[in-house]
């Protein structure tokens, strides 16, 4: 009897324990994706990374036969990440095109130029999250007040977005990436991303500044094989969700996770671990995106044993990977922010594998390693103010985290 595809929950939730149970049945699982779209997910460490860097594998949505075939409604919720003009879904010569023309903003030397700034920022919203516990029994929301911010404003400083903006973009950045929502909403969200995004650039051209957006403007203007207008506002959308909602996750789990255990803070401050560990460590134990979408086989493909037929929408499984026993250990389940430092230890892939390695790793790991090390350093007896069962999760299987993270900055 063939196995029912697991049908992944538009609402969201931890990921866990599903993916334990699908991880026991194999590497790859046939799963069903919102609007009864039959798609795989690549859960096993191993064979997601042979088939992230797999030659026979693309990331144009030409190659996703619902697409091509009219199957997919307008409004579907995953349709932006299939869709927008970017160099998350493109392949070749014109991802090294688009990743090319941003490339130089995350290089290492740039991104150590940035620690200044980043330094600055994370003590004035230390500083915000401080006045935010006041009168509230000495509780704050971190996600809110220093979570969100951080990333947000360093990646808004670097594409020139004016603070005005920032909000804005995130509400319709959280509804692009949201699995549980409908279809008018959906097509509402990305009309208005794509018209915010619009207007910031119509008066970045007006009036260019030493931004990344001007830059592309530039690139556009130049000469129009270098970026095509559609080609700038989806790189725009791409840079603005992945700059800071990535990071974002990133920051919260991180905490959450050693407020959890303390025995793995007090590692790192007695010397025995560091802020890059923990970064690192958060990464594969409780990855920041959990299932991203979409990758295409060009051929029918054998993936450990399972045949993905061509043309199939697959997600990449990264939150099971990370807890995947046959890479990381039998205790894959354990938080340990010594596992980096280990001879034997696996390297994660929460961050992909390939040609389309995150291109902002350095500076999201610069963010989460400077705003944890501030943050633990000002506020040593930092707790959760709420049990981990009363966390309420994302409304998405894309993003894995929470909505709020009350704490409580002293004892």
């Amino acid at each position: 009897m063939t196995t029912p595809p697991h049908r992944l929950d538009p609402a969201g939730g931890c990921p866990h324990a599903d993916n334990a149970r699908l991880l026991a049945d194999g590497a790859v699982a046939q799963v069903l994706l919102p609007g009864g779209i039959e798609g795989v997910a690549v859960l096993g460490h191993e064979a997601l990374k042979e088939f992230l860097a797999h030659p026979d594998v693309a990331k144009d949505a030409r190659h996703f036969t619902a697409l091509r075939e009219g199957r997919i409604p307008e409004g579907w919720p995953l349709a932006t990440f299939a869709t927008v003009r970017g160099m998350t879904t493109a392949d070749g010569d014109d991802h090294r095109r688009l990743r090319s023309l941003v490339s130089r903003a995350f290089t290492a030397r740039r991104v150590a130029e940035l620690r200044p700034r980043v330094e600055e920022l994370t003590e004035s919203l230390l500083d915000d999250l401080a006045r935010a516990a006041v009168g509230d029994g000495g509780v704050a929301d971190l996600r809110r007040h220093f979570a969100l911010p951080l990333p947000m404003s360093v990646i808004s400083e670097l594409l020139g977005v004016a603070p005005e903006f920032r909000d804005r973009l995130h509400h319709l950045s959280s509804q692009v990436v949201a699995t549980d929502i409908g279809p008018a909403r959906a097509v509402a969200a990305n009309r208005e991303l794509v018209a915010v995004l619009g207007a910031i650039t119509a008066a970045k051209a007006e009036s260019p500044g030493e931004d990344l957006t001007s830059a592309l403007i530039a690139a556009r203007d130049e000469d129009g094989d270098r970026l095509a207008h559609e080609e700038l506002i989806g790189t725009l959308v791409l840079m603005i969700i992945a700059g800071h909602e990535t990071t974002l996750n990133l920051i919260t789990n991180a905490v959450r996770a050693l407020c959890r255990h303390r025995d793995q803070l007090d590692l790192v401050r007695e010397g025995e671990a560091d802020w890059g560990d923990v970064v690192d460590e958060t990464l594969r134990w409780d990855a920041p995106v959990s299932y991203f979408p979409f990758r295409y086989p060009l051929r029918d493909l054998t993936v450990d044993g399972t045949v993905v037929p061509a043309g199939t929408p697959v997600l990449a499984g990264y939150s099971a990977a990370g807890r995947d026993a046959a890479a990381h250990g039998p205790d894959a389940g354990r938080f340990d922010v010594t596992r980096p430092r280990r001879v034997d230890a696996v390297r994660h892939l929460s961050l992909g594998h390939g040609a389309h390695y995150c291109l902002g790793a350095p500076l999201a790991r610069l963010e989460a390693g400077i705003a944890l090390e501030r943050l633990f350093t000002r506020f040593p007896d930092l707790d959760l103010a709420v049990t981990e069962n009363d966390l309420v999760r994302h409304a998405s299987f894309v993003g894995n985290s929470v909505r709020a993270l009350p704490v409580r900055l002293h004892a």
